[in-house]
């Protein structure tokens, strides 16, 4: 068996169906019925009557891609069913904060709208869709996130996790288990990110309206793609597929805006990737958000004129340029405060300055360098907000519920979650948060940072035609990773240090069987930097390196273990 066959048994695509299903997704098989998500044809329902009656309608989203990426889908679609009054309203992060709220409610009735559809956000938002009611203004949630035990009084909660609360038992990694009875009868793939539960809304639709005839919806795909991968929800069922072909959607997207972002980013529209998604793309529509209003991003998104297009794209890119610089200052003035609370399993760190819209991705630095959950605050006089990561067992939204008594709000995931509280209480939010994490016993938690091998291989074995195969197994993202293979018992031959500061490194290693490759990480740990003739253990992700005409493989070092 090769070693590309060892990595796809090791994922489980041992059968020649599944491998099949995986390497090749089909977008028509791979869709599920939109009419079996909780709500659906409530929704498709009030909005067929609004289109009769040409109501105003307020597409309510996020200031995250996701929700940026989710709005501009169904204000495309809106526009081909012949919605001729629509209207989108993305919250600032500074002003109205996340979600539903009553001021932005009461806006949008005196604006006129008789609809508000929410994406990404309003399952928890019972006070202010209560409020709507009140000033006649019906609502229909389209959500991914954590749902109430009771819905809001919603004309519709279109929500997938609503099912995993109604059927515990039915799922297995937000997959529907395969022996379960309600098959054909509930959604079976629960992890859709605010833009795959929106183009399941404008699937139904197409169903009832005319405008947007059965195909046509996948130019909505480069969109559903950029929100999925951005979000982070698991690449796998739908999602794969989704993401598969809005890829190939993107290389070829019609939107001046993509394209004109893309070009900023130096992103060849051939090449576009998970990752161009994720690490090029993703940062730069995010930066308006975190700096000023997310609105900057929604209207490079929406441009239909190619200069403007490309002007908003630039504007995107100054500010990440200067959300790159705010994020490095306050990471180093983090890492100083770190210090002073070495000890502490989980840290919180806060201080004035530190922009809220930016220490979510601080909190994420700092835990990856100090391998501990992390709590990043900015001190806004008499109160704080701050962001929260975490990794393993422990849930950062457990942690802030179990500080009910002294914070004003909070809340979240079990690895990202935010939290406001009075600036005089952080004291004791950080004693409450690590006696919370003392509490659960968790031990080696640090040791699940650590990558992961698909397979062992000699370096024979990691040729350019394993890094071929390995690329069927694309997009690569969260329930996808990019394979990671472990070669043992290999010997340092050659060493050399880069960058300013020496902070990267490049090693020349020689397995049992004579057989080299060339690893690389950048801002390396310091037992990366291993002395000639060590024998060691290395986990890497093998690619293919072309200079000046000359191909190589090497690899991206991921761990080494010194033996």
């Amino acid at each position: 068996m090769s070693l590309f066959e060892d990595i796809l048994h090791a994922r489980g695509l041992d059968t020649p169906e599944r491998r099949r299903l995986f390497l090749e997704p089909d977008y028509v098989s791979s869709r599920h019925d939109p009419f079996l998500l909780p709500d659906m044809k409530q929704a498709v329902d009030r909005l067929v009557d609004a289109r009769k009656n040409q109501e105003k309608i307020t597409i309510y989203g996020d200031y995250d891609i996701d929700g940026l990426t989710a709005s501009t889908l169904l204000m495309d679609a809106f526009e081909s069913f012949g919605f001729a009054s629509l209207d989108v309203f993305i919250p600032n992060r500074f002003i109205e904060g996340y979600g539903l709220t009553v001021e932005a409610v009461e806006k949008i009735a005196a604006a006129g709208a008789k609809l508000i559809v929410t994406v990404d956000c309003g399952s928890l938002s019972e006070k202010e869709i209560i409020r709507a009611n009140e000033l006649g203004v019906d609502v229909i949630v389209t959500d991914h996130h954590n749902v109430a035990p009771v819905q809001p009084p919603a004309v519709a909660v279109i929500n997938p996790k609503r099912l995993l609360q109604d059927y515990p038992d039915e799922y297995e990694r937000y997959l529907l288990k395969e022996n379960s009875q309600h098959k054909g009868k509930i959604y079976p793939f629960l992890d859709l990110a605010g833009v795959g539960v929106a183009f399941k809304l404008v699937q139904a639709l197409q169903t009832q309206l005319e405008g947007l005839p059965d195909g046509q919806e996948k130019w909505l795909l480069d969109l559903v793609a950029l929100g999925t991968v951005c979000d982070i929800v698991t690449l796998v069922d739908e999602n794969r597929a989704n993401v598969f072909w809005g890829l190939n959607v993107m290389s070829q997207t019609r939107r001046p805006g993509l394209r004109a972002l893309m070009a900023v980013a130096g992103v060849d529209p051939q090449r576009v990737d998970a990752r161009s998604l994720g690490f090029s793309l993703g940062p730069r529509m995010n930066a308006a958000g975190r700096l000023e209003t997310a609105q900057y991003a929604l209207d490079m998104l929406v441009a239909t004129n190619r200069e403007v297009a490309f002007e908003r794209a630039h504007h995107l890119d100054e500010m990440n340029r200067a959300r790159r610089a705010d994020q490095d200052r306050i990471f180093e003035e983090a890492k100083i405060q770190a210090e002073v609370y070495i000890d502490d399993p989980v840290l919180v760190l806060s201080a004035s300055g530190w922009s809220h819209g930016i220490i979510g991705i601080v909190a994420a630095k700092i835990l990856e360098k100090y391998q501990k959950p992390t709590f990043v605050l900015e001190e806004i006089g008499e109160e704080s907000k701050g962001s929260a990561r975490s990794y393993g067992d422990f849930s950062a939204a457990d942690a802030i519920r179990s500080a009910d008594g002294i914070i004003t709000k909070g809340g979240g995931h079990k690895f990202a979650a935010g939290v406001t509280l009075p600036t005089r209480n952080i004291p004791l939010f950080r004693e409450q948060v690590n006696l919370f994490y003392r509490e659960q016993n968790l031990v080696n938690q640090a040791d699940l940072l650590l990558p992961r091998a698909d397979a062992l291989a000699g370096f024979d074995q990691v040729d350019e035609d394993l890094v071929k195969g390995l690329s069927k197994l694309e997009p690569f993202g969260n329930g996808n990773p990019q394979p990671i293979i472990k070669s043992e018992s290999v010997v340092v031959i050659n060493l050399r240090r880069m960058g300013a500061d020496a902070q990267h490194v490049k090693l020349e290693v020689r397995d049992r069987q004579g057989f080299r490759l060339q690893l690389l990480a950048f801002s390396a740990p310091e037992h990366f930097f291993a002395e000639v003739g060590a024998e060691v253990d290395v986990w890497y992700q093998p690619a293919v390196n072309e200079w000046n005409g000359r191909r190589t493989v090497e690899g991206k070092l991921l761990h080494l273990e010194i033996i």
